[in-house]
């Protein structure tokens, strides 16, 4: 932490504008909103894209998988799929194995979708305006922020 920000921690300011956790809660609202429209050509919300991503990722994944990868609870989880499905997205199906765990997959739909989606990064990333580098340490730095609280 600098000086500046451990002394404003410190003081306990109540200033909006100290507020880190109000700079994160700008930002992200702001990057949700820019992918909106981006999505809905996809006919996908924010939540959804993300477990296609993991889907075209990983090809097939169980909820489990899914919510410790997405960092949600099985009840959030559950309409999304739900949805998805109903869209033919995905197909949900209990494993032989196991069955008890309920196997995602996509359907050829879900993996035709992965190329239409290739414009979203693309827009995003030139949206935020940030080199590179800016953007590599962005991300260094909120998911150490992110495993920093996890871990408290």
């Amino acid at each position: 932490m600098d000086q500046a920000a451990h002394q404003t921690a410190e003081k306990g300011s109540l200033l909006l504008e100290d507020q880190l956790c109000f700079a994160l809660y700008a930002a992200s609202r702001s990057v949700t909103a820019r992918y909106r429209p981006l999505l809905d050509e996809l006919g996908l919300t924010y939540p959804q894209y993300l477990v296609m991503l993991v889907l075209w990722e990983q090809g097939t994944a169980s909820v489990r998988e899914l919510g410790t990868v997405l960092q949600l609870e099985s009840s959030t989880l559950s309409p999304l799929l739900k949805r998805l499905e109903a869209n033919g997205l995905i197909h949900r199906e209990r494993r032989a194995d196991d069955e008890r765990s309920v196997a995602i997959r996509l359907t050829q739909a879900g993996a035709d979708l992965r190329e239409k989606a290739r414009a979203v990064p693309i827009a995003i990333g030139e949206a935020m305006g940030l080199s590179p580098e800016q953007h590599a340490a962005a991300k260094q730095l909120l998911r150490l922020l992110t495993a920093n609280l996890t871990r408290s």
